[in-house]
């Protein structure tokens, strides 16, 4: 037995100038959309949210919501 845990899961990330090209941003949110479905997450239950500030940093968060209840 499984104890379900309903709280959502986030991954994220903040970079700064230089510290990033849109080449390496897509494969970071590649992976952490992988992460969170290797979880159990579907396609559709994952939401990304990408924040590029003036300054040229990027802050990057991937989530699942899982609701409230287990689909087992």
């Amino acid at each position: 037995m499984t104890l379900y845990q309903p709280e959502p899961v986030e991954i994220s990330t903040r970079m700064r100038p230089g510290e990033w090209t849109e080449s390496s941003l897509e494969e970071l949110i590649t992976s952490y959309r992988a992460k969170l479905m290797e979880m159990g997450a579907g396609p559709t239950d994952v939401v990304t949210e990408v924040e590029r500030d003036d300054d040229g940093s990027v802050s990057v968060a991937v989530s699942w919501n899982k609701g409230a209840i287990a689909d087992a």
